[in-house]
């Protein structure tokens, strides 16, 4: 650990964020925090129990009829405020993120670009709020439908990207008048805590964002969900945590928001521009070392050129470089935990026992940390669990077809609908398989397709919702009708 690394996570706060105050766990208890290139513990922070939940769904309840009376340009100022700082110690939080998660530093400083947009984008969508007014049908009266902040909120935010999935909730529920308790990810926690400094700094109210760092999610949570005076749960994170959140969630009939899980197809035809395929490829799969619900999971590629394809990826794979996110020239970081690298482990040795072939890598690497080398499998049968599962991390698994009807019905053969990538230079293949693809979001010919003013989400098992975008501030917003008599009598 470094002077530097050591100042940094000295001043990240250690308690709870509740009322505008930090304090320490109701029951003094702490949880650890580590850093999985190295196993160290780099922190520890206040645990908090279904006690201190309960304080900030009040300290959320008490600010909420305030902050949604505050002027949609007072909302917009204090995000883009925290946008400026949060620009000015990118570096911080960068840093922040390769040491408590393992991302690349190279990686981390594109999620802050990422992360720090949605604060901009919504602060510019906070005084674009819209309503209509008009006669209705009969000319018996006016009809108003106007927007409405739905009220406090309860955000749960995943591991994978600590700075990216914070700011894409909370800054649309700010922007819509709404506060918030969010319960960030116990693996790294540390990002959020450091950006509610930030939102602080910016100006923001007390009780509008509360944080309570948590190892017992599912204590904390429960009561929160089922306390009527929450109106919004929002949560990214696993299929099947989400489909027992919403069991908890209907009791209220709360409106929800769920980003789940993935197993998105990565369709390469044989017109494709192979040298674009295998970048794409490359950003898809192994962004965030393959933890990322984006990650391209399945490669199904032509036939005619999958053994060229297959050899570009493995050349690329082996150049790559792997070790702690801090060093210079590192492209794979560790994975998040030793779950993930058995995970990791089990799926492809399941494949290679089905007939799979590893062209490189295909196990974990023996040195301090959490670390899997990065994997390239080719002829992957059907029935392998890889095939089925969210990998989670740096396999790329290629299967093979030969027509256009072949390449949609194995894109298609997920339970999942989130993401999928399809390279072809026939534009209206381009455009059928726009049409034909079961998916929330889909890239054709690019490799990446996260933006903040786009609506991420996926169909399906995938999830419910939006997230960026115009579509995104609608999920924090209810809708109201008013009909008044004609003007005209």
């Amino acid at each position: 650990m470094t002077d530097r690394e050591t100042e940094l996570l000295n001043s990240v706060p250690d308690g709870l964020f509740i009322g505008g105050s930090w304090r320490p766990s109701s029951s003094n208890a702490t949880l650890s925090v580590h850093d999985p290139a190295t196993g160290e513990v780099i922190r520890e922070i206040a645990d908090a129990t279904p006690a201190d939940g309960m304080a900030a769904l009040d300290a959320a309840v008490m600010a909420a009829d305030s902050w949604a009376a505050t002027p949609a340009r007072r909302r917009a100022e204090v995000l883009r405020r925290a946008f400026d700082l949060l620009q000015e110690r990118r570096e911080d939080f960068a840093l922040l993120m390769t040491i408590e998660m393992g991302k690349p530093l190279a990686e981390a400083r594109g999620e802050v670009a990422y992360g720090s947009e949605f604060l901009r984008w919504f602060s510019e969508e906070a005084s674009r709020i819209q309503g209509r007014y008009g006669p209705n049908p009969e000319n018996t009266g006016r009809m108003f439908v106007t927007q409405h902040p739905v009220g406090p909120c309860f955000l749960i935010t995943p591991w994978n990207f600590p700075l990216a999935m914070a700011t894409r909730k909370i800054a649309p529920a700010l922007a819509a008048g709404c506060t918030v308790v969010v319960k960030p990810a116990a693996l790294t926690p540390l990002t959020t805590l450091l950006l509610v400094k930030i939102l602080q700094e910016a100006g923001l109210p007390d009780g509008v964002v509360n944080v309570v760092t948590t190892s017992s999610s599912s204590a904390l949570s429960e009561p929160i969900i089922a306390d009527p005076r929450l109106r919004k749960l929002s949560f990214t994170g696993s299929t099947p945590v989400g489909q027992s959140l919403m069991r908890q969630a209907a009791t209220g009939v709360l409106r929800t928001s769920m980003e789940l899980g993935g197993n998105a197809p990565f369709v390469v035809f044989g017109d494709a521009a192979l040298g674009k395929a295998v970048d794409g490829a490359i950003a898809a799969k192994f962004r965030n070392i393959g933890q990322a619900c984006t990650a391209a999971n399945r490669f199904i590629v032509h036939t005619s050129i999958a053994q060229e394809f297959a050899r570009r990826v493995t050349e690329r794979v082996d150049g790559f470089k792997v070790g702690r996110g801090t060093e210079d020239g590192v492209t794979i970081g560790p994975l998040i935990d030793a779950k993930a690298v058995t995970k990791a482990d089990d799926l492809v040795s399941d494949a290679v026992q089905r007939g799979a072939t590893v062209a490189t890598g295909g196990a974990a690497i023996e040195r301090t940390g959490t670390f899997y080398a990065p994997t390239v499998l080719t002829d992957v049968a059907p029935g392998s669990d890889i095939l089925r599962e969210e990998i989670f991390g740096p396999v790329l698994a290629i299967s093979t077809f030969d027509t256009e009807d072949e390449a949609v019905a194995l894109a298609n053969d997920t339970e999942y609908g989130l993401v999928s990538y399809v390279y072809t230079e026939d534009f209206s293949r381009g455009q059928r398989m726009i049409e034909r693809l079961h998916t929330g979001m889909m890239g054709l010919n690019v490799g990446v397709v996260s933006n903040a003013a786009a609506p991420f989400g996926g169909w399906k098992m995938s999830g419910l919702g939006r997230e960026g975008g115009a579509e995104g501030i609608h999920e924090y917003l209810q809708t109201k009708y008013t009909l008044t008599p004609s003007p005209f009598g």
